[in-house]
């Protein structure tokens, strides 16, 4: 499956829309992240735990969206967008949704 960001794929040309398709995925964080990224943010630096979780969500994300378009009869995804979102009373969730047009690529 190729998934790209552009509008189109080099050297291929799109013959069929099959139409818009997504992946979705909602992750919560833990304690043990929760407060690791606390002092993380206390001492300054990097939060490696929430970085390795917004990495996981973000490629199941664009897992999901390839799943969808294979199943839809698509061999690629052009104009992919990738938006996040904080949910969550605590500001404890996210969520990772990853958008795109489904085609036919030869």
């Amino acid at each position: 499956m190729i998934t790209t960001t552009t509008p189109s794929v080099e050297g291929k040309k799109i013959v069929e829309y099959k139409g818009i398709v997504f992946g979705e995925v909602i992750s919560g964080m833990n304690f043990v992240k929760d407060f690791a990224a606390g002092l993380t943010n206390f001492f300054g630096g990097r939060s490696k735990s929430y970085e390795g979780e917004l990495i996981e969500a973000r490629e199941s994300a664009i897992r999901e969206l390839e799943r969808r378009a294979a199943d839809i009869g698509a061999n690629a995804v052009v104009g992919v967008d990738i938006d996040y979102e904080v949910l969550g009373q605590g500001g404890n969730m996210i969520m990772v949704t990853a958008s795109g047009t489904a085609v036919v690529a030869q």
